[in-house]
């Protein structure tokens, strides 16, 4: 019995093959838990969404697979961490925000209060008028002008 592996085809889709043998062309993978164990919980979806193979956690990965894998995540996955929130234009809502993100600055609209959801503890997600999810991972975490702002809203 083989090891299942990855790879990626002439058309740059990913390919799962099984431990049979059997490749499956143009897989996904999609985190369990992508905010409290982004790094656990990886499955590997056919095209019709069936489930192929379970990682319990990228640790367990070969490098050369799980570099694969990373990519194929990072395709999939947009959801930019906002690191401050720079200002907001009203605390009645709808508003706008400029807030600095890891991926750099950027202004969202917030149509509600239900718009910001607690996740686990200290963490937020944000969903802004066109459906972009932005993560607040630790809000304690935030600068006190941050905190202070966010705090208006929750």
């Amino acid at each position: 019995m083989k090891k299942p592996s990855l790879i990626r085809d002439s058309l740059g889709r990913l390919v799962f093959i099984d431990e049979a043998g059997i490749e499956h062309v143009d897989v996904h993978a999609v985190r369990a838990f992508p905010i409290t164990a982004p790094s656990a919980g990886i499955s590997l979806m056919d095209s019709a969404s069936k489930e192929l193979f379970w990682f319990a956690s990228l640790a367990a990965i070969p490098e050369e697979d799980r570099a694969l894998l990373m990519e194929e995540l990072a395709t999939r996955e947009f959801m930019p961490v906002i690191e401050q929130i720079s200002s907001v234009s009203s605390y009645a809502t709808p508003s706008i925000w400029v807030v600095q993100t890891d991926r750099g600055e950027t202004r969202l609209r917030l149509n509600g209060e239900e718009n910001i959801r607690r996740v686990a503890g200290n963490t937020l997600l944000i969903s802004d008028a066109n459906g972009v999810q932005y993560l607040v991972r630790d809000s304690s975490q935030l600068d006190k002008q941050s905190r202070k702002l966010l705090d208006r809203f929750l």
